[in-house]
């Protein structure tokens, strides 16, 4: 890329929106005049991105951009607890000319559930679960605010609490994080974004790496003083001192288990029940997130740990039974034997199979291979067929995919897939 379009790039990321965005138009026009070379568009697609608002290294914008370089044929954003970044990645992708969806990720509570006592899919905590709200259509997205709001506040009171565990924990070490100085800061709050335990650990990592520098010396504080269990390959990553993604692998070996200074989310996590409510008000899709029984991580930040496999069949009676749509799923994080019982459970169940690759650091992928396979060919139809759904239902509520106007016209869901799948591609 000629040198002076390079600031245009960096811009992506810059603090002010209008900057962000002003920064593709010039970036798309210059693709438009050939000064750019257009990348090469495959039919690889991601409806799990994350971004700045929640815990990312890329804006609204620099997610579509990079999106689009990948060659991914559509992107979605789906935030932790926000959807104050949906309306600039909409705008992103219409200016560089990309699909797009929108939702946002969560956890709820299925203590009132049959679950109640299991660990679901959520590596920290019994009775609670990441689930995904997809397809938000944009007329509803002030009314999901609405509804998510209370709950970051909530959160932001653990989050201080947490702080403070970590505090004791590395006491002797000399080092003091602070939350309004060294957290808020790297985070989106004062925009409507929301505040995670990867801001909290990423503050830490940049602490260590200010108080030990890269190296062995870093390594061996992890290891010895805060007795975390360090993979071969991310011992490599942190014993390599010229690594760029240095802060975000040692972010990695913190989360990787957070036992030590971790407190049970309650009041900030709504009820499964009035999360199901809230996405059929909106007429978005509800979509519970597979994580299944984890090996090796293949993002380096989860341990070895059990989660649903050993009764899987009995979470999906209660997602059907709670008013699930969906389920969303990440190729690339399980095994073959995993992913094929679960698309049969998905079928049997009548679940819409959702594509989500996590994005949320520098060091993964874009593009999933995966969906090469014919075996996830249905993830590409799926996800033309959400475009299309929140297309038709950002117009009128009652033409969405899973509205009972829509399931008595199109009772099949193979058939309601194709038919908004026609919709989504014609919206390119």
């Amino acid at each position: 890329m000629d040198k002076r379009y390079q600031q245009y790039v960096e811009d992506l990321n810059n603090d002010d929106v209008n900057i962000r965005l002003e920064s593709i138009r010039k970036l798309a026009e210059a693709i438009k005049n050939g000064d750019i070379l257009r990348p090469q568009s495959g039919d690889c697609v991601n409806n799990h991105i994350h971004t700045c608002y929640s815990f990312s290294p890329y804006s609204p914008t620099k997610a579509v951009w990079a999106s689009y370089n990948a060659g991914l044929a559509t992107c979605g954003i789906v935030d932790h607890d926000t959807v104050s970044g949906v309306r600039e990645f909409i705008e992103a992708g219409k200016v560089i000319g990309m699909a797009t969806t929108i939702g946002m990720e969560c956890r709820v509570d299925f203590s009132r559930t049959p679950l109640k006592g299991r660990r679901i899919n959520n590596p920290d905590q019994d009775d609670i679960a990441y689930v995904t709200l997809h397809g938000i259509p944009h007329t509803q997205i002030d009314k999901v605010k609405a509804f998510i709001e209370p709950y970051k506040e909530e959160r932001n009171k653990r989050n201080r609490l947490m702080v403070d565990k970590i505090n004791d924990l590395i006491a002797a070490s000399g080092i003091k994080l602070d939350f309004d100085k060294d957290v808020v800061p790297i985070s989106k709050n004062n925009e409507g974004g929301s505040i995670t335990e990867r801001h909290i650990l990423f503050a830490l990592a940049k602490k260590l790496a200010e108080k030990f520098g890269r190296g062995l010396a870093l390594l061996d504080f992890l290891k010895v003083e805060m007795k975390l269990p360090v993979s071969d390959k991310n011992e490599k990553y942190l014993q390599d001192t010229e690594n760029e993604y240095y802060l975000y692998d040692v972010l990695g070996v913190l989360k990787s288990d957070t036992s030590s200074f971790y407190i049970d989310a309650t009041s900030e996590c709504p009820d499964v029940k009035d999360f199901i409510k809230l996405a059929d008000e909106v007429g978005a899709i509800s979509a519970y997130a597979y994580l299944g029984d984890v090996k090796d991580s293949v993002t380096g930040d989860k341990r070895t740990q059990k989660f649903e496999d050993d009764y899987l069949e009995e979470l999906f009676e209660v997602l059907k039974e709670t008013g699930f749509k969906a389920v969303t799923y990440m190729p690339t994080r399980n095994s073959i034997n995993q992913l094929t019982r679960l698309k049969a459970l998905c079928k049997k169940y009548g679940f819409f199979e959702i594509s989500g690759e996590d994005i949320n650091s520098l060091r993964q992928s874009f593009i999933c291979d995966a969906y090469k396979k014919p075996d996830f060919q249905n993830l590409i139809d799926s996800t033309w067929a959400l475009i299309g759904h929140e297309k038709a239902a950002t117009k009128d509520i009652e033409d969405g995919m899973f509205s009972q106007r829509t399931i008595q016209k199109y009772p099949d869901l193979e058939e309601r897939i194709q038919v908004y799948k026609k919709l989504g591609i014609s919206s390119r």
